[in-house]
């Protein structure tokens, strides 16, 4: 049955129905954004694990995420215990002995494997999906 309010206090019973709904998404996109950090942060372990095969798997396990909740915003990051090793992995780098990235004609470029954009797009596709299916 319909809870009846005065009409004197209307606005306060829509700020407190607004108030309550905004809470709700706000916990579910804490939710989902949390469970994105996880999802990638294994997807990238799994990826450095198959295709790129270091000697030892540190890289691979070095992928970790980080969530926090600030205010009305929650945020996740993913990260490599190996700062700097994923862009030159992803991008292609130059050696010690010389080769560049651009590469001369005497000179062979490193080259680049791309392992973490397709995980990055396919998170934002699927992040984008699930924020409409929970709203």
């Amino acid at each position: 049955m319909a809870k009846k309010t005065a009409i004197d206090k209307l606005d306060e019973a829509i700020e407190g129905i607004l108030n309550e709904y905004g809470d709700s998404v706000q916990a579910n996109l804490d939710l989902i954004t949390k469970q994105m950090g996880q999802k990638g942060a294994t997807a990238l372990r799994q990826e450095s694990k198959a295709k790129l095969k270091q000697h030892t798997g540190e890289y691979a396990k070095g992928w970790k995420y980080e969530f926090r909740q600030v205010k009305r915003y929650s945020k996740t990051t993913i990260f490599n215990d190996h700062y700097s090793l994923p862009h030159l992995l992803e991008f292609g780098h130059v050696t010690r002995n010389g080769t560049s990235r651009v590469g001369m004609n005497m000179m062979k470029p490193t080259p680049a494997h791309e392992h973490i954009k397709p995980i990055a797009d396919d998170l934002t596709e699927t992040y984008q999906r699930e924020v409409i299916s929970k709203l």
